[in-house]
């Protein structure tokens, strides 16, 4: 809790006012102008300072650039001499056709150690050939040839007094010097010259671009001291033939810097690259502390080789490390550094060619000194003004306190009466009278106050029916609340949805809160954030499960509106409810649980249709098998038509019986619950327009139209069994292509809702009454069509919603008089499976086995004879009427082909199956289940125990032919 405030009298309040207000104010004032004063003085001088030490910087920055500038433009005219030198001598190296004159023929001879040089000036260049190069192979006319370049070295001499000597070097050790000197006394006779620096450095591995480089200081062998040297490498074609340089003398270009005149008393020095002082004026000894030379003068101590020693490399002192990293930096070219106990300034610039650095070093002191002296004068101004100010306060301190106590009189009365309205306010009297004053803006107060009380009693109403209204709104909002920006795709939630479910925060993106939706849920919720999105709509609803921290799924209906959309109607904002509808689930499935345990009183008859069913299989089979090979038969006799259109009559007639005999076996084993459905993940798009390849032909037979509203990849999925899944859809198809108008349409496609995924089925027929669709799904009710020529059973739509329940589905219809009818199927949403790995699977054989063995266990003789000659071409098929005639057929011999039925008179022909496949030597031999029943669960348990392959009889010929060829080709 904050401490209470300190409460006054207010005479003793308006005193402090006073105070605090005025004469603090004034003296802080006053005060704030003489520091200003002060700190403006100050900052006169600073500003002085500082733009003195500007203008210092800019002059020493301007001055050191200026030199090198001079430096620069000087070691450029060298680079362009020695591209002259180089470019003549390139033409001289190639000019083999150049005689000498007998004067250099007759100057040049050979020491006892094999060195070929000349022993005369005659004005000329000194030449010089190293016996490392021995004398057999010494190429004197080449350095006869080089002559030529003797007027032109001349001539760059005496142009630029830098240059102290002219030469060039070849690669087999032969030198050419101007001006002339005794060779033999100054080089070594063995002089490998391709191994000093002057010469690598030019070469195409130092030099690739073949421009002009700079070498670093060296002392000259021909004596003249200190120098370093321009050079430019002489090509013949891509061979470096030699080097060409001009040596520039280090000692003339100390001695100018040396002698610059540098502003404020001060001094130049020049640093190498290594960042050795390469000249110190007397000026600058004492600020280093060093000797700028030896006991020796200059130009002894370069004669002797006398180096400089350690102290005069910059990077041995510790307090000159800032102006190292600023040199090396790269940045503003001025330092301020402690050189002999002051502050100094250093400027420096970098001459490009050599890579040394000119230095101009100045003292703070002399820059500063005058501004310093007016400081000191502002000053004691400063302090006068000071003294008068404290005066005048004393009097302003006395008349200020005889006018709070006059002024407190005069606001006491009228301040106590407006506190005592808003008393009244408090305790709920919003009508209280206002005190009489004579100062406006208390007596506007005393207004406000009682227009506040008006407005407390008009908002106090309405607080009131507010929050009526919203007590209704929480009590009808189960679950929770939350809000959707369609800009930064991110959902708010409620906190009481956050500590429910165990979310990190109250906002999150789609994604995150994707992570919690069910997966056979996520695609459809997707699908229909996307329609909602494009429609236009203001209102959302979905159902789906989401789960907690726990992974436990409940059930919430989420429902909201559009807020806010942009300019192009676009959605912004979208707020809404989440409800809890898990228990409104449970319900609906125990509903649909009470449901099918009602239907439990229709099991005898449905057993008995299956009983029935199976009984009609095995003639059947026979029926529709020999009715195929009649067919067969008088399609390959001349002038058997007529048998052939009875025969083909017989077969339409038994696949018709067949097709009942199937629709009853389904419905019997759904209504027994014998049906076992492998839910699996099944696709949309693909399912569809597989459903409408399949029923094309009859489309365009009927002459009708087939549209398919669904892409061939929805990216959606429902969770289904997919081969009754396509049965239910073609049975929709069927119907719609039977009961169609002339010329009609039929349509199909899906449609995302927000609880499931429908499937529908539209044609453009004469539609359904409202007699017949109370009777629609009734077994065996074909409303009225009994007697038509339209081929049906009556059953089919019962099936179809027999599975679709059996799914976690439903099915349902809508259907107008004259204009058509619309089925559809609901199935819950999936998430995509994952991707199947390929699999080669064995293909048909392309040349058939010859007279290959095949047993036939089978005890009806007419079905044994139907495969007889349906595989009569290929194979030799004996038959076997028992399982103990079957098992000692198969001790005698080893069939190619084991054709299987699972019901014989002794025993289950799985019997069979398990003893072949316990025996080693029959353990490789297919084996083809042909049998009545037709329950996947009794063909799953045969594939498990190792059959091959699985038909329902009757059976179709050719099926049986092509899965015999394949299995025959297994067996090879």
């Amino acid at each position: 809790m904050p401490p209470r405030a300190t409460r006054h009298p207010l005479r003793q309040w308006i005193w402090r006012a006073f105070v605090q207000s005025a004469l603090i104010p004034l003296i802080l004032v006053e005060s704030v102008l003489i520091a200003v004063y002060l700190l403006s003085n100050e900052a006169i001088r600073d500003a002085q300072i500082g733009h003195l030490q500007q203008g210092a910087l800019e002059d020493l920055s301007a001055a050191v650039e200026r030199e090198v500038q001079v430096i620069d433009s000087r070691l450029g005219a060298v680079e362009s001499q020695a591209q002259i030198f180089r470019d003549a001598a390139v033409q001289a190296v190639l000019n083999e056709g150049f005689q000498p004159d007998a004067l250099e023929v007759g100057r040049h001879r050979m020491t006892d150690s094999g060195v070929f040089y000349s022993h005369s000036d005659d004005g000329r260049a000194a030449s010089f050939y190293a016996n490392s190069t021995p004398a057999a192979q010494q190429d004197h006319a080449k350095a006869l040839r080089l002559s030529q370049l003797d007027p032109l070295m001349r001539s760059i001499r005496s142009a630029n007094p830098l240059v102290a000597a002219t030469y060039i070097n070849t690669w087999d050790s032969y030198n050419r010097i101007y001006p002339f000197f005794i060779t033999p006394e100054q080089y070594p006779h063995d002089m490998v010259i391709p191994d000093f620096n002057f010469y690598y450095l030019a070469d195409a591995t130092h030099n690739p671009g073949r421009k002009v480089m700079w070498t670093d200081v060296y002392l000259d062998p021909a004596g003249l001291g200190w120098m370093m040297s321009a050079v430019a490498p002489v090509y013949r074609g891509d061979f470096l033939e030699g080097v060409v340089g001009l040596d520039i003398t280090v000692g003339q270009m100390l001695a100018e810097i040396g002698e610059l005149n540098v502003p404020w008393q001060g001094y130049a020095m020049l640093v190498s690259r290594d960042n050795n002082i390469m000249a110190l004026p007397q000026d600058g000894e004492a600020d280093f502390g060093l000797r700028e030379l030896t006991q020796y003068s200059y130009a002894e101590a370069v004669h002797r080789e006398v180096l400089k020693p350690e102290d005069f490399n910059l990077s041995r002192r510790p307090d000159l490390q800032p102006l190292l990293d600023a040199m090396n930096s790269g940045g503003h070219n001025v330092q301020e550094v402690l050189l002999g106990g002051r502050k100094q300034l250093v400027a420096w610039s970098e001459i490009p060619q050599t890579g040394w650095r000119l230095l101009l070093v100045v003292d703070e002191e002399h820059i500063f000194s005058e501004t310093n002296r007016l400081a000191e004068r502002y000053l004691q101004i400063g302090y006068l003004l000071i003294a008068g100010l404290g005066l005048f306060y004393l009097l302003f301190f006395a008349w200020m306190w005889v006018r709070s106590r006059r002024l407190s009189d005069e606001l006491v009365l009228p301040i106590n009466g407006i506190i005592g309205m808003m008393r009244r306010l408090g305790l709920g009297d919003f009508h209280p009278s206002a005190p009489a004053t004579q100062i406006d803006e208390l007596a506007f107060m005393a207004q406000a106050v009682q227009q506040t009380g008006e407005q407390l009693q008009a908002s106090e109403v309405k607080r009131h029916e507010a929050q009526r209204l919203l007590e209704v709104v929480l009590e009808s909002t189960t679950e929770s609340l939350w809000e959707v920006d369609t800009t930064s795709v991110t959902i708010t939630l409620s906190e009481r949805f956050v500590k429910r479910y165990g979310l990190a925060s109250e906002c999150m993106s789609f994604s995150e809160f994707n992570q919690r939706v069910h997966p056979d849920d996520l695609e459809r919720i997707r699908h229909l954030r996307q329609l909602f999105a494009v429609s236009g709509e203001d209102r959302f609803e979905s159902e789906y499960r989401y789960a907690n921290a726990r992974g436990e799924y409940a059930w919430l209906l989420s429902r909201g509106r559009v807020l806010e959309r942009d300019a192009e109607g676009q959605a912004l904002r979208v707020a809404g409810t989440h409800v809890d509808i898990t228990r409104l689930k449970q319900v609906q499935e125990k509903l649909r649980h009470a449901s099918l345990e009602a239907q439990e009183a229709s099991q005898a008859k449905s057993r008995f249709l299956s009983s029935m069913s199976h009984e009609l299989r095995t003639p059947l089979n026979a029926i529709y098998g020999f009715g195929q090979l009649i067919e067969m038969e008088a399609q390959d006799k001349p002038g058997s038509q007529q048998e052939a259109d009875y025969a083909r009559e017989i077969v339409n007639a038994s696949r018709h019986l067949t097709s009942l005999v199937d629709d009853i076996l389904d419905l019997s084993s759904i209504e027994s619950r014998r049906q076992q459905l492998q839910l699996q993940a099944v696709e949309i798009g693909a399912l569809l327009n597989g459903c409408a390849e399949l029923v094309q032909p009859e489309v365009q037979q009927r002459r009708l139209q087939l549209q398919v509203v669904a892409a061939a990849d929805t990216g959606l999925y429902v969770q289904a069994d997919m081969r009754r899944l396509r049965q239910v859809i073609l049975n929709l198809l069927s119907n719609a292509i039977k009961y169609n108008s002339p010329q009609g349409l039929i349509s199909m496609g899906y449609e995302v809702r927000p609880a499931c995924v429908r499937l529908w089925v539209e044609d453009t027929g004469p539609g359904l009454t409202a007699a017949q669709q109370v009777q629609l799904f009734q077994p065996f009710q074909r409303l009225g069509r009994e007697n038509s020529s339209i081929p049906g059973t009556g059953i089919g739509l019962v099936l179809c919603r027999e599975l679709a329940t059996l799914m976690g589905g439903d099915m349902g219809f809508q259907s107008v008089v004259g204009r058509g009818s619309r089925f559809w199927i609901d199935l819950p949403g999936a998430a995509p499976p994952p991707p199947a790995v390929p699999s080669d699977a064995p293909g048909d054989l392309e040349e058939p086995l010859k007279l290959a063995d095949v047993l036939c266990v089978e005890d009806h003789p007419a079905c044994t004879k139907v495969v007889q000659e349906a595989l009569r071409e290929f194979a030799a098929v004996r038959g076997a009427g028992s399982v103990q005639r079957a098992l000692a057929e198969l001790a005698q011999s080893t069939p190619t082909l084991v054709l299987l039925d699972l019901d014989l008179p002794d025993g289950n022909g799985l019997q069979v199956l398990d003893a072949m496949r316990r025996d080693l030597r029959l353990q490789a031999v297919p084996v083809m289940v042909i049998s009545a029943t037709v329950d996947e669960a009794g063909f799953a348990e045969a594939r498990r125990r190792g059959a091959q392959a699985c038909l329902a009889k009757p059976i179709e010929l050719a099926q049986v032919r092509r899965l015999a060829l394949s299995l025959l080709g297994q067996g090879l």
